[in-house]
């Protein structure tokens, strides 16, 4: 729902200059990716005969996978081809070093900060449709409960058919028309889905709060998450559920790690729900609780938040011979790597390349085996920032569609609670912000007023009336 149009007038540079994003690429990057974008890869497998399509949000240009899901007599088979970026990115050269530097794509309202040149992340790269491009082509035979069981990961030149956007094909499954390609996703996702949560994955369904132009200034919105998406993600987690399970076996590779919810956290969590009245069975794992809320009701959104406690200490670990302590993602609650958005995320293209080597019964290049004891560094340092720079632009947008309404009351739900002020959501304008106030009850709907609302600070806060 679209609430309040923010400043016109005000950009993001500021926050481009506090945290030191890079305007351009230097010159020497510029001309080897373009020269990168140049290249022939027709001696890999023709498979542009897979109709495969990509589901990404409106206006997306950095395509990184693209899906064919059949249904067969005995299951399914999964068709996904993720974007190439070893065939453009020379180990060692300009490109490969910027990018190490960069560690990602940093998004903004008004324009991301992308970890590849655009003649690449946008072009000979991307997955755009109609166009031939190398990919890297995962191919899961599953059974008829949407469990792989044969997974084949290779180099293919691929063409997607069609680019769609998650809110359009959620309308063609409304509607019972969905693309030929995709149509068995409705019953693939829900398959997925179960067995996520019959592993024990924790699943936070916060409200997500995005930024929007409205052609002469920034509005805040909230977007509840579609079916569609949440099934297409199901996708992009089996992969890289796979590409884990490969590099275990093979005791190489980069791993996402996070550590099992600590017990403390679990307890509190217990008695958040018993303060809320909210039955929790006792055999019932948190990520089954937390699956079974309400995301509408403001007692789920307080226990939502609270949960935040279950997933602490994400992190990456690389190894080469021997396998890390902790293997397992207690989100996902199994071992997990990314390996799916090489256009916007470093690790990714590594993590494809050891999936790559091990299929085919080769040792690691020297250059792999160089590079991923630096990854979990380069991750976590390029996440950090990611994480600021998006709490610094909602921050901004909140005080500028907030700034003239000082001294008006609002509706919020009390997220969590502290001695002398507490987290509120305000739903209208969509608004996480302090509220000062002792001990107010969690999962509760009060009024509260907007005391302060400080663009050039980026603070607001609110006073419980």
């Amino acid at each position: 729902m679209v609430i309040r149009t923010g400043r016109a007038d005000l950009a993001f540079d500021g926050i481009r200059t506090e945290f030191g994003l890079p305007s351009s690429f230097p010159t020497a990057v510029l001309a080897e990716a373009e020269a990168a974008a140049s290249r022939s890869f027709g001696d890999r497998p023709d498979l542009t005969s897979i109709p495969l399509v990509t589901i990404d949000p409106p206006g997306a240009k950095d395509l990184d996978q693209a899906l064919c899901l059949e249904r067969t007599a005995t299951g399914f088979v999964v068709h996904y081809a993720i974007a190439d970026l070893g065939a453009f990115v020379t180990p060692g050269g300009a490109l490969d070093t910027e990018v190490r530097h960069r560690g990602q794509t940093i998004y903004l309202p008004d324009g991301n900060v992308p970890l590849h040149p655009t003649a690449l992340s946008e072009g000979a790269a991307s997955l755009l449709p109609g166009v031939v491009r190398p990919a890297v082509l995962w191919t899961f035979t599953c059974s008829a409960g949407g469990v792989p069981t044969g997974v084949e990961v290779r180099r293919a030149l691929v063409r997607s058919q069609a680019q769609f956007d998650y809110a359009s094909v959620q309308e063609t499954f409304d509607t019972g028309d969905p693309h030929p390609s995709i149509a068995a996703l409705a019953e693939f996702g829900p398959l997925r889905r179960a067995l996520a949560r019959e592993r024990g994955a924790i699943e936070l369904q916060l409200p997500e709060q995005e930024i929007e132009s409205n052609g002469d200034g920034w509005k805040l919105v909230t977007r509840p998450r579609a079916l569609v998406d949440a099934w297409n993600a199901e996708i992009s987690l089996m992969t890289g559920m796979a590409a884990a399970a490969i590099m275990l076996e093979a005791r190489a590779g980069v791993l996402r790690t996070l550590p099992d919810p600590d017990a403390d956290a679990v307890k509190a969590l217990r008695r958040s729900a018993a303060a809320l009245k909210v039955p929790w069975p006792a055999d019932l794992s948190p990520g089954a609780f937390l699956a079974g809320l309400d995301a509408a009701k403001p007692e789920s959104l307080a226990l939502f938040t609270d949960a935040t406690s279950l997933l602490r200490g994400a992190g990456y670990s690389a190894f080469n011979g021997s396998v890390p302590d902790v293997t397992t993602h207690a989100g996902v609650a199994a071992p997990y790597a990314h390996v799916t958005a090489p256009l916007r995320r470093l690790v990714d293209r590594f993590g494809s390349e050891v999936c790559l080597a091990v299929t085919a019964g080769q040792d690691l290049p020297e250059w792999l085996a160089e590079a991923l004891p630096q990854l979990p560094a380069l991750m976590e340092a390029s996440d950090s920032l990611a994480a600021k720079v998006e709490r610094a632009a909602l921050d901004q947008v909140e005080a500028w569609v907030l700034a003239g309404r000082v001294g008006q009351e609002f509706e919020a739900v009390v997220l969590r609670s502290g001695d002398r002020e507490a987290d509120v959501f305000v739903s209208a304008p969509p608004v996480i912000a302090k509220c000062e106030g002792a001990r107010l009850p969690e999962g509760e709907r009060i009024r509260v007023r907007l005391e302060e609302a400080d663009p050039q600070r980026r603070l607001v806060r609110f006073q419980a009336v």
